[in-house]
């Protein structure tokens, strides 16, 4: 595993994080908690000391599942969640990290972000309760999620973010253009979810046997359209080619993609699989040649126009 230090709060944090939203069930089809667990300590034990959830990931359920997960480890890992767009009044801001401290069985939190803003509450007054818990040890770093630009600037007048979480993958590269250079100049670092585009650049939608059941709540969601998927045939089909050349996974060529994106920390994959687990970790050992990432950014951008333009 390799590691990023996040400034200025000096976390090191490992490459692949490990995503824990599928860990609390919800819209997501669950293994048993024993065997999530067992995912999450095969994930420390291949190097992984980064997890990532949030208070409305089933409810709770899984910081309890990372809570009890990590029992024993507490100094050897970095532990993020994150506080619910319903929650981010000053007095529930208190609340929900007081509840989160509870069920991840910990007296501070590594990075506290909030999940989403909401236009119906000041954000100004949401990051000063960011400040005082900060100040207050409950957490070391602060961060954000789902943020424009703008806000992320508003957020910096009241406390300094030191981390975002967008949406950022071969998919989805609308932070690129204002965002990733604010956060390179303010040393704001980067950890990406949907790193694989909630699994479509593994290859398993187009060459693969998985199946979009109508039960999945990823059916409705815009790159899972049966015209979408057909649009992103030659991006999925060009990460097969190069990793079958280096004789690796889709996944590993498109997480070393965005490990090797300017500002990029961490890249927050989840997963049930174990064997899923070994292909991330291996992905930071993957390096794209230039002419590599001149392809993958030329037909990224082919398909994103594709999509975009119906």
């Amino acid at each position: 595993m390799k590691y990023t230090q996040l400034t200025p709060s000096r976390l090191n944090v490992s490459q692949i994080t490990f995503g824990c939203w599928e860990l609390g069930g919800g819209q997501w089809e669950k293994e048993s908690d024993e065997q999530n667990i067992r995912a999450i300590q095969t994930a420390f034990d291949f190097g992984i000391n980064s997890f990532d959830t949030a208070e409305g990931y089933g409810q709770g359920h899984s910081e309890d599942i990372v809570g009890e997960a990590l029992s024993g480890k507490r100094q050897d890992v970095v532990i993020a969640t994150k506080v619910s767009p319903d929650h981010l009044r000053k007095s529930d801001v208190r609340r929900s990290v007081e509840n989160s401290l509870k069920r991840l069985r910990t007296d501070y939190l590594d990075i506290y972000y909030v999940h989403w803003p909401n236009k119906d509450i000041a954000l100004a007054d949401t990051m000063e309760e960011f400040r005082r818990i900060k100040e207050e040890g409950l957490i070391k770093a602060v961060g954000v999620s789902n943020f424009s630009r703008a806000q992320i600037e508003e957020a910096m007048k009241i406390v300094h973010v030191d981390v975002i979480q967008p949406e950022y993958s071969l998919l989805h590269r609308m932070i690129e253009k204002d965002v990733v250079p604010y956060c390179v100049e303010q040393n704001i670092g980067i950890m990406t979810y949907s790193s694989i585009a909630k699994g479509i650049l593994t290859g398993a939608y187009h060459y693969g046997n998985a199946v979009i059941k109508d039960s999945d709540f990823r059916k409705s969601r815009r790159l899972f359209l049966p015209e979408h998927l057909e649009k992103e045939t030659q991006l999925v089909y060009l990460l097969k080619d190069l990793a079958e050349q280096k004789g690796v996974t889709a996944s590993e060529v498109a997480i070393a993609w965005l490990l090797q994106q300017r500002g990029v920390a961490s890249a927050i994959v989840g997963t049930q699989n174990v064997q899923h687990l070994k292909d991330n970790v291996r992905a930071v050992d993957v390096i794209l040649t230039h002419d590599e990432l001149l392809q993958l950014d030329q037909v990224s951008h082919q398909t994103i126009t594709a999509i975009d333009g119906e």
